[in-house]
């Protein structure tokens, strides 16, 4: 048995954070329902191969909520559902006449979860945003590059999966814990700015406790370090990730630099600095890993994505006829199921959902000649 088998979720977000959020639910047997409108529904869709990536195992259904009967076949919906997830800005849902307090009215036990940029009663809740935006006003984009140079982009959407998607999963299975105990759901709020700053839990400890902020590239963990950083190597790069002492002491007696295992900490810029540089492009990637296979002092290589992807093992998964990255949650007794069918086409459970929420073949066939669902 699936360890979210009987859960059921009506996901109403679009893009990244949501998807992502209920992609995990789903891959736990969980039954997720996308719930899209009639235009072209979830943005993502655009993008075949990011679409099934994020919407495999799950159902789509097609209402329209801005139809009185599309929002009270919604209503229905959610009668015996466990999750409602949302990522649209504060106070649309209340408008459409399906917001929280609706829903629980006719659902105590809804678990609502709604993942915002700003969160449900920030100054900013109105603004739109972005993961970049999200990251720049929490001060993680401007701490990661270099001193003297321009603020960079991590590849990953940190703000989008770690402060949203992962926030989001978290606070769901949270609520529903505590409705085992007490009968209720509750609203989950999570703002994806909050998210990303807890990320910096570390650095921003240090200044709340009254050291001075780091400006770019001086934290420990994002420059500041020379036995912690990137290294340009004979033929592109590698990452030294010698933070321990008897990490950076194995490192310098490889290379026949034994008298560097006291200067680990040397700032960046400094003559050790540049010693290390030089060591570095004394050898290629793979004579790094050949050093790191035998020294044991954390030296990998900086891989491009199709190099990552070829030593993924597992984590590539079958999924129908795509081939997609699996799950990380490893469980021993009730594992995830990534290769279950790939994203569903727009609408192709409507029916099966509604009749599961009550309504007769007559009631449905009248949502359709009105409109209100596709």
């Amino acid at each position: 048995m699936s360890a979210l088998a009987g859960l059921r979720v009506l996901d109403l977000s679009r893009l990244l954070p949501g998807g992502f959020c209920s992609l995990l639910l789903a891959d736990f047997g969980a039954d997720v329902i996308k719930v899209e409108d009639l235009g072209m529904g979830d943005y993502v869709r655009a993008d075949p191969p990011a679409f099934h990536a994020l919407n495999r195992g799950k159902r789509a259904v097609r209402i329209d909520l801005k139809h009185p009967s599309g929002r009270d076949a919604f209503v229905r919906m959610a009668g015996d559902a466990d999750v409602v997830l949302e990522s649209f800005r504060p106070g649309v849902m209340d408008r459409l006449g399906v917001g929280y307090e609706r829903l629980r009215a006719d659902n105590p036990r809804l678990v609502y979860c709604a993942i915002t940029g700003y969160g449900q009663d920030s100054p900013y809740a109105q603004r739109a945003g972005h993961d970049m935006n999200y990251l720049a006003l929490t001060g993680l984009l401007g701490l990661t590059g270099d001193p003297d140079g321009a603020p960079i982009q991590a590849a990953g959407q940190i703000a989008d999966l770690g402060g949203g998607a992962l926030m989001a999963a978290f606070g769901i299975l949270a609520a529903l814990r505590e409705r085992d105990a007490s009968g209720e759901g509750q609203f989950v709020d999570i703002a994806m700015k909050d998210g990303a700053l807890s990320w910096l839990a570390m650095d921003a400890a240090r200044v709340l406790a009254g050291a001075a902020a780091p400006g770019r590239g001086e934290t420990p963990l994002a420059g500041g370090l020379i036995c912690y950083r990137p290294y340009r190597c004979a033929d592109g790069w590698v990452t030294l990730g010698a933070l321990e002492p008897k990490f950076w002491r194995a490192w310098c007696d490889g290379i026949g630099r034994a008298d560097l295992a006291e200067r680990q900490f040397e700032p960046v810029g400094s003559d050790v600095h540049r010693e290390v540089e030089a060591a570095f492009m004394e050898r290629t990637r793979a004579d790094w890993q050949a050093f790191n296979d035998e020294h044991d002092c954390c030296v990998e290589p900086v891989l491009a994505l199709d190099e990552a992807l070829e030593r993924a093992g597992d984590m590539v998964v079958e999924s129908g006829s795509e081939r997609l990255l699996g799950t990380p949650v490893r469980l021993s007794r009730t594992p995830a199921d990534p290769r279950r069918a790939a994203g569903p086409p727009r609408g192709a459970d409507t029916d099966a959902v509604l009749t599961e929420a009550g309504l007769t073949a007559g009631e449905i066939r009248e949502l359709r000649e009105a409109g209100a669902i596709a």
